[in-house]
């Protein structure tokens, strides 16, 4: 028989989380560290790194901070000759810019592929080829429910979802055959700083929370369960699949009320 008991342990392995310095990486970093994972805490944010990295190890887990900036290719480079090539790979930084699709200038379309689109496209190209020379590893990225469902306000993050998802497809194709597994993740509505706009209007807050089926918003530890499943051996046979973790959201019709206000 399999040993079934051992499929989630990640005794051994080492897990480089981006954007562990808070919300959905910082959960899924303790996550990964309580399953048995050396965790390299990674963030733009070094303090926030740092005390993420911390909080691990005065748990009893094994975690090291490390500043990596996926806006900037010297910054990823210079976090990977620290970090080696981990067994697993997670990557959840994302930025928006919440207004209708033809007020946005410029600057702003950009800001927000730099980081969504372009910054994970940096990260695992830096990474993904040791992984390959090895054999093995596991590729998460986060996506959105917004890759498939989209909202006035949310255009070019929509957008930047929608891409990340093909990328990350054509990668697992690409590297199958080497061992490397390449999966994304949708969550739904999770309070997190990304949110703190809706958050901070309970109009909003309450409509996005009627959307779901579960009629409530996710705390960033309900996503760190696909986290540690993805980079587990539980996950050995998935690959380039999209891991919807929304509380019904994308199963439900239904209206976006109240309506985004006019330019």
């Amino acid at each position: 028989m399999h040993d079934y008991r051992s499929m989630f342990d990640l005794s051994g392995k080492d897990a480089l989380v981006v954007g562990a310095g808070s919300g959905i990486g910082r959960a899924g970093a303790e996550a990964l560290a309580a399953f048995g994972a050396r965790v390299l805490c990674a963030d733009v944010d070094a303090g926030a790194a740092r005390k993420t990295a911390e909080g691990i190890a005065g748990a009893g887990g094994r975690a090291e901070p490390l500043e990596l900036d996926m806006t900037d290719t010297a910054s990823v480079e210079a976090a990977a000759a620290r970090a080696g090539t981990p067994d697993a790979l997670v990557c959840t930084p994302s930025i928006n810019v919440r207004k209708p699709l033809l007020s946005l200038t410029d600057e702003e379309f950009d800001r927000v592929v730099d980081l969504n689109l372009k910054g994970t496209f940096r990260v695992i190209r830096r990474f993904a080829p040791g992984m390959a020379e090895r054999g093995s590893g596991s590729i998460v990225a986060f996506s959105s429910i917004r890759a498939q469902t989209v909202e006035p306000g949310q255009g070019v993050y929509a957008a930047t979802k929608a891409g990340t998802v093909q990328m990350l497809r054509a990668l697992a194709a690409e590297l199958g055959e080497r061992g490397v597994r390449v999966n994304a993740i949708a969550p739904g509505i999770v309070e997190t700083p990304l949110t703190d706009q809706i958050k901070d209007s309970p109009e909003w807050y309450e409509a996005y929370a009627r959307k779901t089926a579960l009629a409530r918003w996710a705390k960033p530890h309900e996503i760190a369960g696909m986290i540690v499943y993805l980079a587990s051996d539980a996950s050995s046979y998935v690959t380039g699949a999209l891991m919807f973790v929304d509380g019904g959201w994308t199963a439900v019709d239904g209206r976006y009320m109240p309506p985004l206000p006019a330019v």
